[in-house]
C-alpha cells in the first residue's frame, strides 16, 4: 500500500495529530480528543525489536483513545482504518491507508480506530504509548487480513526486488 505524509486533514478520519507547542500554550483541540475516562491510564515506553514492515492483522481498541509517538525522534509508519461503522464491521481492505509520521509528531488515534504498527526501518525501535492499562486484554478487537483477504500488506517503499 501506497505511504503518504501524514497531515492533519488527511489523518482527521482516524484520529489528531500532537506537535511541538511552546510552553504556556493553553490546551489544544487536539490535545483535548484524549480519552482515558473508562479506566485506568497507563502510559509506558513501547520497546519493539521485531523491524517488520509487513502485517496480516490490523487491531482497534472501542473504549480508548490511544497516543503513540517516537522515542528519540526517528521517522515510523502506521496503517490505519475508520472504526466508526458497526461495532462487528472489520475494515475493508480498500478502507486502509499507510502514512509516513515524523519522529516529532505523535498520533492520538479516535476511539475505535482500526491500526496496524508503528512499523519503522531498522530492528528495534522505542515508542510512547498513552493507553488503558488493560487496553490490549479488554479492549483489543484484531482482523486477520490473511484469513479474510489472503494477503499480507506492506507499504509500497519496501516492496521487494
Amino acid at each position: 500500500m501506497a505511504t503518504r505524509p501524514i497531515t492533519d486533514e488527511a489523518f482527521a478520519p482516524y484520529g489528531r495529530l500532537l506537535t511541538a507547542q511552546p510552553d504556556g500554550t493553553g490546551t489544544t483541540v487536539a490535545e483535548a480528543a484524549l480519552d482515558l475516562s473508562r479506566g485506568t491510564p497507563r502510559f509506558y515506553v513501547m520497546a519493539l525489536a521485531h523491524g517488520r514492515t509487513t502485517f496480516t492483522r490490523i487491531t482497534r481498541h472501542r473504549q480508548v483513545t490511544q497516543v503513540l509517538a517516537a522515542v528519540g525522534g526517528g521517522a515510523w509508519r502506521m496503517a490505519v482504518a475508520r472504526g466508526d461503522g458497526p461495532a462487528d464491521e472489520a475494515p475493508a481492505l480498500h478502507d486502509i491507508v499507510a502514512f509516513e509520521i515524523p519522529g516529532d509528531v505523535a498520533v492520538l488515534l479516535h476511539r475505535g480506530t482500526w491500526h496496524a504498527g508503528p512499523f519503522y526501518d531498522g530492528p528495534t525501535m522505542a515508542f510512547f504509548n498513552l493507553e488503558l492499562t488493560d487496553t490490549n486484554v479488554a479492549d483489543h478487537d484484531t482482523s486477520e487480513l490473511d484469513t479474510r483477504f489472503g494477503v499480507e500488506c506492506w507499504f509500497a517503499r519496501d516492496l521487494p526486488s
